[in-house]
């Protein structure tokens, strides 16, 4: 196991690898501008009253909005392990400034949801890429050893600053409305953060982000058109890789069926506008607390127990917290989604640190394009089944139970396929 210790202080230790200090502000200001468009992007479709979502719109949206994408990450990740990396997070945040000011103009005219959840799209699409490339960077800036605590480290910063982009939306929400115009206005703000991370992709010298060497060969359309084969393959050849992606995408599926619980029963208690979006946030923002305690407290976990069984007793940890959900209570569920945000970050650091130190660098930008693909892949089919069954008020029983099978069935592979890599 990787002594992953750093010498002296973390702050030192971060303050030390000046690359991966520029890494962690180019993620604050990108992640702040994607907290920033998801919340205010919800607020402008699920909670305005001048457009209506029922279970299979908020189905759709989610869809439109990540399937494309997911289908698709893996063979533009190639571009992250032929491209320097570099070259690629400016291309990527130059696009999504204008495409966040395009979604803008969208909502301001009072576009159809369809042509406002395109634009989005697009602007996801770049800001998936951003943060795969970042996360197939980091270790081409930090040493070997250290690479889990400061994923950890990386991870933290940049949940903090979503965490922080997704509440800020509240301010302009209360000052200008919930209609299309003050969606519009959130949305323009989203493009000041996303500007700041392009001028900090400049900063960078060339290929130092990597990759090193390449694998990919022939031309870009090809390696474009063998991504998903070539992310694939790589990630099996791995049993830990394999393991914990399984783990991951039960979680990404438990959200999903919690999601639209949540939206749901929101939306049916009549707390409608400001103060249902307030109620939704809270859910999302007891998460995103919960997530960074868990980057704090994974890289210890894994030191003394290692990747394996640290992700076990978190999907297991999940398995049963998920149960408590059935209350109703929005206190229980609060508390609830906390839990599940320490648990689900846990299995996610567990599965960064196994591609960033059992991939090679020549590889790594595809297998993590594979993860974000499953990551959302998992989260739409949860949603779409869920909306197909989900009641009026959104008090499924049934659905939470679900949620917590999926956790063991998860366990259940992880366990397997991980124990071969032990």
């Amino acid at each position: 196991m990787v002594d992953d210790r750093p010498s002296g202080s973390l702050w030192h230790s971060v303050r030390s690898l000046p690359d991966f200090w520029r890494l962690l502000e180019l993620r604050v200001a990108s992640q702040f501008g994607d907290g920033l468009f998801q919340a205010g992007l919800a607020g402008g479709l699920l909670f305005n009253p001048e457009r209506a979502a029922d279970p299979w719109a908020m189905a759709g949206a989610f869809a439109v909005l990540f399937l494309p994408y997911s289908l698709l990450g893996p063979f533009a990740g190639a571009l992250l392990d032929r491209w320097d990396r570099r070259v690629v997070l400016i291309g990527a945040n130059a696009a999504r400034v204008l495409a966040v000011l395009g979604v803008a103009a969208l909502l301001a005219v009072g576009a159809r949801d369809l042509f406002v959840l395109f634009g989005a799209l697009v602007v996801n699409g770049f800001s998936r890429f951003v943060t795969s490339g970042m996360s197939a960077a980091l270790p081409d800036v930090v040493p070997r050893e250290q690479i889990v605590t400061m994923n950890s480290v990386a991870i933290a910063t940049g949940a903090t600053a979503t965490f922080l982009g997704a509440n800020f939306m509240l301010v302009p929400r209360w000052l200008f409305g919930d209609g299309d115009s003050a969606a519009a206005t959130v949305i323009v703000l989203v493009a000041l953060p996303v500007a700041v991370a392009l001028i900090l992709s400049l900063r960078f010298r060339p290929h130092v982000l990597g990759p090193g060497h390449t694998a990919v060969h022939g031309s870009p359309f090809y390696a474009v058109a063998t991504g998903w084969a070539d992310g694939v393959r790589a990630a099996r050849a791995r049993p830990s890789v394999t393991a914990t992606l399984a783990g991951l995408s039960a979680h990404r599926m438990v959200i999903g069926i919690n999601t639209l619980l949540v939206l749901v029963i929101v939306r049916h208690s009549g707390a409608e506008g400001f103060a249902g979006l307030g109620a939704a946030v809270l859910v999302v923002a007891a998460a995103g607390i919960g997530s960074f305690l868990a980057n704090v407290l994974t890289p210890t976990s894994v030191r003394r127990w290692g990747r394996y069984a640290t992700a076990n007793t978190a999907l297991m940890f999940a398995a049963v917290v998920q149960l408590a959900a059935a209350t109703w209570d929005l206190r229980v569920m609060v508390a609830c989604s906390f839990l599940l945000g320490l648990a689900g970050q846990t299995v996610k650091l567990c599965a960064d640190s196994a591609m960033q130190i059992d991939v090679d660098d020549a590889s790594r930008g595809h297998v993590f394009a594979v993860q974000d693909a499953l990551f959302w892949l998992s989260f739409i089919i949860a949603v779409t089944a869920s909306a197909a069954v989900i009641p009026a008020d959104g008090r499924s029983v049934g659905l939470v139970l679900t949620g917590s099978v999926v956790y063991l069935v998860g366990l259940t592979v992880h366990a397997r396929i991980g124990r071969r890599a032990n």
